[in-house]
Formats: structure tokens, C-alpha cells, sequence
């Protein structure tokens, strides 16, 4: 069995919270210890894991970085979600789901950022491509605050043909573009399913912009003309998460979905 290294209060903390890996065992340095590193001793004793004291040296040496807080765990390999998943808005809901589709997210940072905004409005997955993507690695854990450890994520093999089968069960898709005419905030968000986030400097590729149902722009002003991956995700997916509590959903968005029906890509 593959095993990784975890390292960080909270991507260890989250871990032991979340009990969707597999820990064989916690390092935890010398010493007086934190409040939260109480907590990590408390969870791991609750699940009969071994935790081993270490001096920092060795724990720097078993993370592989200096950031490693004071604890790192050796774990099973990140638990993804089967797509056949990501088509219902959650475990045991028949209601639709509200996606992130990543498109070529190749910095470890931006992924974990990315993630984590995701967990904190409520999507319902992260959808990433086998290829010309960042895995979900420690360092991804660890850039999500743990985020990670909570999040449904699926790995697919085609994100364009992706989109066309999340299109086929019914769900609709916005690319975001910068060039798009419309904005995200003149907008009805709840129509869409899913939002798509380009990778970092291209944006969306092409093909699997040609699939989106609608293209949306954040609108910006300035020297600078665009955002961040996870900036511009984060904005999109508030935008959305305002849209979802202060707008009705529902009758809105059936009849919009019934007029743009015919016009479909």
C-alpha cells in the first residue's frame, strides 16, 4: 500500500476529523506542546494510532519541510470520490449539485486555496483532470488549512467530455473568461450546476470552453487585468453562495433552463 506524509496542525488535525484515510501513525515533536497539538494526541488515542515523540531534526527529515508545526502523520494515499458521485449534491441528497471544475490547476497553492473556499460555501465537489493538473498532495493539504480532508474530489480522465456528461444528466456548466461579455454579478447563478476555473495564465482551454453552457467575466478595472486562479475562484464561488441565500431559486432557473434548452451545446 502507497502511504504519504502529512504534516501541519491542520491538515492532521482535519485528517483525524474527516476518518476517510487510513493513519498508521502520528509524529509529534518533543516537549511542551500546544493546545492543538493536545487535541491531535487526544484524536489519535480515540483511534488506537500510535504516536511517536521525535525531535525536530527528525521531523523535519520525516515531512521532508520545514513547516511541518510540529506533527506529521504517515498516512494512506488521498481518498478520491468516484465521478458517478459528483452527480448528486451530496451523501444521501437527491438534489443537484454545485461543482468546481478545475482546468489544468497546476500550483500545489492555488489547488489548496482553492479547495479551502470550496469547503467554506458548501460545494458539493471538485472536479480536477488526470492530466496537466497539481495532485492532491501533503503540500495541498497543507495550503487548504486540512480543507482537503473534508472535500469530495474527483479525478477524471477528459474534463470537456466531463462536462458533457455532467451536461447530459441535466446539470448546467459556466466557464469563467475574462473576455466573456456577461458578467458574474448581472448573472442568475443559481442556473448553473458547476463553474469551471481555468488553470493558471491560459485560463480555460478551448475545447473545454466550447462545452460550457455560458461564459462569465469578473469584471476589473485597473492596471492589472487579471486575477489569480484562486482569487478569481473565490470570487465566482462567493458570488454564487450570495446568489444561492439571497435569490430565489427553483421556478427562476427551470425557466431559464427551458428556454436556453434547444440552443444547447
Amino acid at each position: 500500500m502507497s502511504k504519504e506524509i502529512l504534516y501541519g496542525i491542520n491538515p492532521v488535525y482535519e485528517t483525524l476529523m474527516a476518518g476517510r484515510r487510513n493513519v498508521f501513525k502520528i509524529f509529534i515533536t518533543h516537549g511542551k506542546i500546544s493546545k492543538r497539538l493536545e487535541q491531535i494526541l487526544a484524536l489519535a488515542g480515540a483511534s488506537n494510532i500510535p504516536v511517536e515523540r521525535v525531535k525536530g531534526s527528525d521531523l523535519k527529515m520525516i515531512s521532508g519541510t520545514d513547516y511541518h508545526q510540529g506533527v506529521c502523520a504517515e498516512t494512506g494515499p488521498y481518498p478520491f470520490v468516484d465521478f458517478s458521485e459528483m452527480l448528486v449534491g451530496g451523501s444521501g441528497s437527491e438534489s443537484k449539485p454545485f461543482l468546481l471544475l478545475l482546468d489544468s490547476i497546476v500550483d500545489p497553492n492555488n489547488l489548496g486555496a482553492l479547495v479551502r473556499t470550496a469547503v467554506c460555501v458548501g460545494m458539493s465537489g471538485v472536479i480536477i483532470p488526470k492530466d496537466r493538473s497539481v495532485s492532491p498532495t501533503p503540500t495541498v493539504s497543507k495550503s487548504s488549512a486540512g480543507a482537503l480532508e473534508h472535500v469530495r474530489l474527483s479525478r477524471v480522465t477528459n474534463m470537456a467530455n466531463t462536462i458533457k456528461r455532467l451536461k447530459k444528466d441535466g446539470l448546467w456548466i459556466a466557464g469563467i473568461d475574462r473576455t466573456a461579455d456577461e458578467s458574474i454579478f448581472t448573472c442568475d447563478m443559481n442556473i448553473f450546476n458547476g463553474v469551471v476555473i481555468g488553470g493558471e495564465g491560459k485560463g480555460i482551454r478551448p475545447l473545454v470552453k466550447k462545452h460550457c453552457d455560458k461564459l462569465l467575466s469578473i469584471p476589473q478595472t485597473g492596471l492589472i487585468d487579471s486575477l489569480n486562479a484562486s482569487v478569481a475562484g473565490a470570487v465566482v464561488m462567493y458570488e454564487a453562495f450570495r446568489q444561492r441565500l439571497l435569490l430565489p431559486k427553483g421556478k427562476k432557473g427551470r425557466e431559464k433552463r427551458k428556454e436556453g434548452k434547444e440552443n444547447r451545446g
